[in-house]
Parts: structure tokens; sequence; C-alpha cells
């Protein structure tokens, strides 16, 4: 069971998205596993493969359980299970078993057209897809597959639908929206109070603030986005993230993860993003190599991550390995945001929301659009001064956005 955050004690596994023998590569999913974040897909981290399932769907495991064998290709004594090595949760519910060709009573769906997979007649789906579908009423026919033989599972049923906005009046009792399982709002709200007392208690922290005059970079972005139909659009938050993520070349002790009393700093900047989910909650996933991306590739990269953030559809590296946060507050209405560190990083950078402000410009007073950042860091690897010179540095970013 991998560890999914600083707060992170244990974990429940939902269900296997692999069968001993299966054959996976780097980054492949192999089980969903709930946390009090939500439900997350953990990645193999090496070609290799799938020997036994030590652990059931519906179990309640401790970080650090171990959950599969893993070995070369064709390895013989990777599906041996050892003595001892079968996880046991003596208050568990009763598993669903390994996804394979469904062994449990099925209704046959006759011809069942294209996309579905079927065998005698029966879509293949596992049990905790069918299940899913039977409650929101999906035809598992209209459903296509990304199993093993093309099998429907419970992310292709999730991904099927649409996911509506969730209002307060939608939430069950216990904060969790109804017919959506893993995402506990009163449990998530647990985990935030314990990673940000973690981090008040350890981290050092140190505050900057700076105002930043967006009006050139406000003028480039609609001038940029007249002649692109509205999916392709560039929002201001893409170009905010470009400006930190830029920045930290000139800065890099801001970016990366301070652990076992040593920092390690990353040459690759995982961003993450602070995203609100409705009904209350944040999580803050990062954007993978963020370096490496343009504006267009940035604003693709946070749609995709905030639909999959609110639908509860993570990653575990998405969760794991961000090396800076940034956090805004969009439109508010409130002009400065003083975060707290996310441990094991380092640092997270807040906005406010953008206005109208007096600035002078060249000898005079104009209105301009502008925004407060702010800086949180860690006072063990960085100074106000090394600091300063990071808000400074997005300042003047800020003021070519076309260089991002």
């Amino acid at each position: 069971m991998p560890s999914l955050g600083a707060d992170m004690e244990e974990g429940k596994l939902v269900e296997w998205l692999v069968k001993p023998g299966d054959r996976v590569s780097k980054g492949d999913i192999v089980a969903v596993v709930e946390t009090q974040k939500g439900a997350i897909e953990i990645e193999i981290f090496e070609a290799s493969e799938i020997g036994a399932l030590l652990a059931e769907p519906g179990q309640m495991l401790p970080v650090g359980a171990p959950l599969a064998r893993l070995g070369a290709a064709g390895d013989k004594d990777i599906a041996a299970v050892p003595a001892g090595a079968r996880v046991t949760a003596p208050t568990a519910p009763a598993p669903e078993p390994a996804l394979k060709p469904p062994a449990e009573p099925v209704v046959p769906v006759a011809g069942a057209p294209a996309p579905a997979a079927t065998k005698g007649g029966t879509v293949l789906a596992s049990p905790a897809a069918r299940a899913s579908a039977a409650e929101l009423g999906i035809a598992l026919e209209a459903v296509t597959g990304s199993g093993p033989s093309g099998a429907i599972l419970l992310s292709d049923i999730e991904r099927h639908v649409p996911a509506p906005a969730t209002s307060v009046a939608e939430l069950a009792p216990e904060g969790r929206p109804k017919g959506k399982p893993g995402l506990d709002m009163t449990e998530m709200r647990r985990a935030i109070a314990a990673a940000m007392s973690r981090s008040k208690r350890e981290i050092p922290h140190y505050y900057l603030s700076h105002d930043i005059d967006l009006q050139t970079a406000q003028d480039w972005l609609t001038a940029t986005n007249a002649g692109r139909t509205p999916d392709q659009r560039l929002l201001m938050g893409a170009i905010l993230i470009g400006a930190v993520v830029r920045a930290l070349a000139k800065v890099p002790e801001l970016n990366g993860r301070f652990e076992a009393e040593l920092f390690a700093p990353s040459t690759a900047v995982h961003c993450g993003l602070a995203v609100a989910m409705r009904g209350g909650g944040l999580i803050a996933p990062a954007i993978p190599d963020a370096q490496g991306m343009d504006l267009d590739a940035i604003m693709q990269a946070m749609r995709d991550m905030i639909a999959r953030t609110r639908t509860g559809r993570l990653r575990n590296s998405e969760i794991t390995q961000g090396t800076i946060t940034i956090s805004s507050l969009g439109e508010s209405g409130v002009d400065a945001l003083f975060g707290v560190i996310y441990p094991p990083q380092v640092a997270l950078v807040g906005f406010g929301t953008p206005r109208l402000r007096p600035m002078v410009r060249e000898g005079r007073v104009e209105l301009r659009l502008a925004v407060t950042a702010t800086l949180a860091a860690d006072h063990r690897v960085s100074d106000g001064r090394r600091g300063a010179l990071f808000l400074a540095q997005m300042n003047r970013l800020l003021q070519e956005p076309e260089s991002l």
C-alpha cells in the first residue's frame, strides 16, 4: 500500500485492474485505492509481470502492506505465495474476486453491439463495474472496456457518465456525494487538518508578498484568444503557472522535497495545483514535468487535472510527487492568500483575485489589472532574499507573456 500523502496511514483496496500473469509497463494502472482524498489510481513504476495478488478488494490496509508480487516476465516463482505473505483484514467486508471473465451469475445480453466485449453472449465486466452500472442505470453493452480482453472496469463506467455539478443538497449525510464512492468530505477535512498541523508544527515558514501588474499579460491573452475557439482559449491561470515554473529556474531551491531531515532539489517541476472540491475540501494534485510545457500544454493539463480531481480519478504519482504547489483564489474577491506549505514540499505560491488597481506607470497613475502574489517558503532551505528574487523574476516574466 503506497503512501499517498503525508497524513495517510491506511487505504482501502477497491479494485484490481490486473490479474496474475499480466505483463505491465511503467505508468500502467494496476489498482484503485480509496483514501481520505478519494479513489486514487495506482501506477506501476517498472515493467514487470504480475505474480500473486496478496490483497483482496475491500480490505483496509496500512501503508507499506504488500499488495502483490512482481517479477520479470516468465519468472516461474512470482506466482507462488510465500507462507504468511497474504494480507488479512479480519474486519474487512466480503471482497470481490480479482478481475476475470465473470464467474458470478450474469445476465446475458443477446447480440450486444460493439464496443462492449462479450463471451458467450455476456458482456465482460468486473463485479464493481457491473454493480455501479446497475446503480446508475447504464447498459453495459454501451460502454467501451479497457480491461483484459476488453472487459469493462469501474473506471470505464465512471468515464462513461459526465460528472454533474455537485451542490450541497446533493451530498449524503457524511459529506460524500450521493452515488459516488470514495469521496468523504469529513475524512478529507481530517486529512487536510492533519497535514497542515504537521506543516505548521515542523516547517519554519516565512512569507513574502508582491503586487504584480497583469495588464500586459491580460492584453496579450485577449489578443491571443481572439482567433481561437472556446475550447482552445487560454486562461490567466495558465499564464500564472507558466511564470511560476519558469521563475524556479532562477531560484531552484524552492522546488523539491524535504524528507528524512534532508532537502532533495528536483530538476523536474511537478507543479501541484490546489483544486477546491464541490461541497468542500481541497486536493492538490501535481502536473508532472511542467517545466517542459508551453502555455497551451499547461492549459490542457489544467483542464484534465481539474476534471479528474472533481470526479475522484487521480493517479498516485499525481498525489505523491509534487515539488511545489500553487493556490489561487480565482474570482473569490480576496486580495491575498498566505498559504501553508504541503509537506514534504518546501514552498507554496498563492495568488489573490486579479482586480483593477491604481498603479504608477511611467510617472502616471493608471488603472491596471493587478494581482497580489505570495510565497510561503521553508526557512531550512531558503531565505527571504532568495524568495524575493523568485517573486521579482516571476514579475519580470509576466511582463513578457509571449516568452512563456
